[in-house]
């Protein structure tokens, strides 16, 4: 892929942050006039132009010219793939989107934005990089931030315009440099050899599609608790100049605002991170309070800047695709959004996850909501079925191994032995299931429909395994049990104790949080 075509267009608000040493960063400071915002889900820039195209009523020919905009590459460019999760009741899975903002410089508007003109032609960072994972039952949203300096192997990528081969870093190195390993689907295929998670799609965002996006867009509300101005002596920072209090920002301001590190706190990136959320936050809520976009000439508008500043993968290479998306993400409340940052301790000047971030991937990938609530907005507790249970030895069941992990190869024999336990209690139609290969990182009992909900959580209870573990999904087609890689060996079951709640290191932020203000770093008041 050519550089260009990695940097040109990119998906995302939070794009880009502040510069590293010899970095300049230009653009006007002030405060934004508090006009009346017409706003869309632009932390996931793809869904704007969806909104948009969906309110204007494009014609077949003008709705040809938004897809020839959106500018698309490969969403994996590794060798690793995980698998995708396991259906549930409904048939539904969770949708894993990588929000992607590119600092490439290879254009003159990115070059006036992000300064540094000696980065010309350079291979392209990902600053701004966030997971948002869309919950299987469409009821809740969280978002994990990476910061992007965080030490990581990066795998093996391909590029696949030109067959370079960009091999397997030696050490660990900063994770934004994964894009100039051949494209966005290097980045995606970091995350995915980091988290164990499984994405499905990425949208990507350079500085200037910020900017056009964030213009377009209208105002979106923030707030500081001092003076801010971001700019040290030597001309260093994003710039960004705000009174105290609530100020609106669009365009120029916004990406400041996304950008600015040196100004919020203690300077850091995590900072910045922080910033970011509030500024997805304030989006959102001011979509759903100001969601009629009445100016067919202002929706023209934002359709041809939203699908000009996209990066995608193919799975949304469409306006009509990136709508679809935007109508799942739309069906979650303020309330159910959960901001995170990547647990971390500091490695020099760089940081690495910590243990809670293990557990914060962990929670992603099992589906777990971070406000700790269940699809009703109350909080998830262990229930027993009113179905009631069949005799022990009238229950079929099927019992898989799914001890396989990404360094360990399958514990041998623990689907027969397990099965074997089970016969021995008195489930005489336990069977062994060695037709296929699975990979499960805790050991579960699925079934498929509500009347066999009786019989999985007897079977659950004759080994040990707690209710919570129990879960109806349309991808099996009768009671089964997968043995984990949490139970190798041995006859007992040890339930592995279970904390689902969100690390507090990973400084959460509720979506419908409208008090939260940026704290400014005391040396840059004015």
């Amino acid at each position: 892929m050519t550089q260009s075509g990695v940097r040109e267009n990119e998906s995302r608000q939070g794009v880009r942050q502040e510069p590293g040493p010899g970095e300049t960063e230009s653009a006007p400071g002030g405060e934004g006039p508090p006009r009346r915002p017409r706003r869309l889900l632009k932390w996931s820039a793809a869904v704007l132009a969806l909104l948009i195209l969906g309110t204007a009523g494009a014609g077949y020919l003008y709705y040809r010219h938004l897809n020839g905009n959106i500018k698309k590459d490969a969403l994996n460019l590794g060798d690793h793939k995980v698998a995708a999760p396991t259906p549930n009741a409904a048939g539904q899975t969770p949708l894993n989107i990588l929000l992607i903002g590119s600092d490439a410089r290879d254009s003159k508007e990115n070059q006036k934005l992000g300064g540094a003109r000696e980065t010309f032609g350079a291979a392209p960072l990902a600053d701004v990089q966030m997971l948002l994972h869309l919950s299987a039952d469409r009821t809740n949203m969280s978002v994990v931030s990476m910061p992007r300096d965080t030490l990581v192997k990066i795998p093996k990528c391909t590029d696949p315009d030109d067959g370079k081969v960009y091999p397997e870093t030696q050490g660990r190195r900063m994770t934004n440099q994964s894009l100039g390993h051949g494209g966005p689907g290097c980045t995606v295929a970091t995350w995915q050899e980091l988290t164990g998670i499984h994405i499905d799609h990425f949208i990507m965002v350079d500085f200037a599609g910020v900017v056009s996006m964030a213009d377009a867009v209208g105002g979106v509300p923030v707030c500081v608790d001092a003076n801010i101005h971001s700019r040290t002596s030597d001309g260093k920072g994003s710039g960004l100049k705000l009174e105290k209090g609530t100020s609106y920002i669009q365009g120029e301001q916004a990406l400041q605002w996304l950008r600015t590190r040196y100004g919020f706190e203690d300077g850091s990136d995590l900072a910045r991170a922080k910033a970011q959320h509030m500024y997805m936050n304030a989006m959102v809520r001011q979509l759903r309070e100001n969601a009629t976009l009445s100016s067919p000439n202002k929706l023209r508008r934002l359709a041809e800047e939203a699908t000009r500043a996209l990066t995608v993968d193919p799975g949304l290479d469409t306006v009509k695709k990136l709508y679809d998306l935007s109508d799942e993400l739309r069906k979650v409340e303020p309330e159910r959004i959960t901001m995170t940052t990547m647990p971390n301790r500091y490695v020099g000047a760089r940081v690495e996850p910590t243990e809670d971030a293990e557990q914060l991937f962990r929670l992603v990938r099992e589906d777990i909501a971070l406000d700790g609530k269940d699809k009703d907005g109350k909080k998830a507790a262990e229930k027993a079925s009113a179905d009631p249970a069949a005799a022990d030895d009238e229950i079929p069941v099927q019992v898989r191994n799914g001890t396989r992990t990404d360094t360990l190869a399958a514990a041998r024999g623990r689907a027969s032995t397990v099965a074997g336990l089970l016969t021995e209690q008195g489930f005489a139609q336990a069977v062994a299931d060695t037709t296929g290969s699975w990979s499960e990182e805790r050991t579960v009992v699925r079934y498929p429909s509500a009347d066999l909900e009786g019989d999985a959580q007897r079977v659950a209870k004759a080994l040990g395994i707690p209710l919570s573990s129990v879960k109806r999904s349309t991808g099996v087609s009768g009671v089964t049990l997968v043995v984990g890689a949490d139970w190798r060996e041995g006859t007992d079951y040890k339930a592995p104790k279970r904390d689902d709640k969100t690390p507090k290191s990973a400084d959460a932020l509720n979506g419908a949080d409208d008090k939260a203000c940026m704290h400014v770093n005391p040396n840059f008041t004015w």
